[in-house]
């Protein structure tokens, strides 16, 4: 005798049933203890062990650090840590950069455990580099209690673009307490501080900045053809107000002051700003140009940090011309905003160079407090030319009186223009398989005078020259160089 089977349930039976079983799971997941929700993994119980509390309970404080402080965080956080304090690096592959620090240590879907720091060099002037902590943790102790502080450099592939630190300690107090401190270490033991350097755009994303040294200039006064007073105005204004800092601040005057050099193109303005930083050193200097203007907020941050400091724009006509019909651009805003958010006592310079100071938007040119000295660097005339020839002439056996008439017929031409003039007598020379000899310079500025040489000039900055006889110098007196 066959069995009936049993009749199916209502539909909202069946929905009641399923209710019930899932009420029952909830109730008992709800009734498990906390550890056995959470499980910790390989990671999660060394540090709990370093911290000796339950890890998923403690609060998480991070800071941002930017790429190009971040040997100064290694440096710092190594020096927290102390000799006693544990370095640790963490296992998991290309996930645990998606992590943030209580999923690597309490995660159930991923096996973080202790493994091998991951380092990576970084530049800590021209020349030198250090072994940073890339990936890793430290455990130490911080204040009298346990803290644990995991160093992230930036990973723009995986969105992160500055560096970071995630710390971890019993409470969030404790945790700002050490940040502080960690700042402060951040500026005791900076490798930018009196370092020259500029900013670059990372691969893949142009407008994140990382720091790269530049070598200090060695341009004496000597090496810089300027008329009587010039260079020592210019030197004056941003030399010696940082010299007597102190007694200025005491009258209540203030420090911040921006200079601009303005005049044709390859007359001295960028061997002048070279002389600068040479006689500036322990003075930390940003050069921006061209792209590297984007980072002028930057730049005006550390500068504030790191003052004494010189902030360098050159070519800032490229950024910073008139308002036209759609408005001005967002990079002289910025530039505004950097020159009027420094206080009056911060010890910070600015030096502008422009070769169309026309276009120059008059709130940067103009108002007090964003430039306090403008110098122009005009073409030379005949007594300055003369110098220019003898300068890059040294060390070749020229004549007095074929340097002087050399420069008495090349009126309108540049620093430049005289450079790459000795440059063609040597090559003249080295062609012929001979010493140079005084015939070589006149020949060499009848060839660079040439009409098919008209581009040439113009990109030394000499532009359209006379032809045949050049008149004596009239309308080149120097105002300044």
């Amino acid at each position: 005798m066959t069995e009936t089977p049993p009749m199916p349930l209502p539909d909202d039976e069946r929905l009641e049933g399923f209710l019930e079983g899932f009420r029952s799971l909830i109730e008992r997941v709800n009734t498990l203890p906390p550890r056995m929700q959470v499980g910790l993994t390989p990671l999660g119980r060394a540090v709990q062990e370093h911290l000796g509390t339950a890890v998923d309970r403690l609060p998480l404080v991070t800071e941002d650090v930017p790429s190009h402080r971040f040997v100064d965080l290694d440096i710092a956080l190594e020096a927290m840590a102390g000799p006693d304090g544990r370095l640790v690096g963490v296992t998991g592959g290309q996930q645990r950069e998606h992590e943030p620090l209580p999923a690597l240590l309490t995660s159930p879907y991923a096996f973080f455990d202790l493994g091998p720091v991951d380092f990576a060099p970084a530049p800590t002037g021209p020349s030198t580099e250090r072994q940073t902590v890339a990936f890793g943790m430290r455990l130490f102790e911080f204040d009298g209690a346990p803290v644990a502080v995991l160093q992230r450099a930036s990973r723009r592939e995986f969105g992160r673009e500055s560096a970071r630190i995630e710390v971890l300690s019993a409470d969030r107090d404790h945790s700002g307490r050490l940040l502080s401190e960690l700042r402060r270490l951040m500026l005791e033991f900076s490798v930018l501080r009196g370092k020259v350097l500029t900013f670059t755009g990372g691969d893949f994303d142009p407008h994140v900045g990382g720091a790269a040294f530049l070598e200090r200039p060695d341009v004496s006064a000597d090496d810089v053809v300027l008329p009587d007073g010039v260079l020592e105005t210019i030197s004056r204004h941003v030399v010696g107000i940082g010299t007597h800092r102190e007694r200025l601040r005491a009258a209540g005057r203030h420090l911040k002051r921006g200079v601009l050099l303005y005049g044709p193109p390859g007359t001295g303005k960028t061997l002048t700003v070279r002389h600068l930083l040479a006689t500036t050193p322990g003075t930390t200097a940003v050069l921006l140009t061209g792209p590297s203007i984007h980072f002028v907020s930057e730049a005006t941050e550390l500068a504030r940090a790191m003052q004494p400091a010189l902030v360098v724009l050159e070519d800032i006509d490229l950024i910073a011309h008139e308002r036209g019909r759609f408005g001005p651009q967002p990079l002289l805003f910025a530039v505004l905003d950097a020159l009027d958010g420094l206080t009056g006592d911060a010890d910070v310079t600015f030096v502008m160079t422009t070769n169309r100071v026309e276009l120059l938007e008059r709130a940067l040119a103009e108002r007090p407090g964003r430039v306090d000295l403008a110098v122009e660097i005009p073409l030379p005339d005949a007594v300055a030319r003369a110098r220019l020839f003898r300068l890059y002439a040294e060390g070749l056996p020229l004549g007095e009186a074929t340097i002087e008439a050399a420069a008495h017929r090349s009126t309108g031409v540049t620093a430049s223009f005289a450079k790459e003039l000795m440059r063609r007598v040597v090559l003249r020379a080295a062609e012929a398989g001979r010493e140079v000899r005084d015939a070589d310079l006149p020949a060499a500025l009848d060839e660079l005078l040439s009409a098919r040489e008209a581009l040439t000039r113009s990109l030394l900055g000499a532009g359209d020259l006379p032809a045949g006889p050049p008149p004596e110098d009239a309308g080149f007196g120097w105002t300044s160089y």
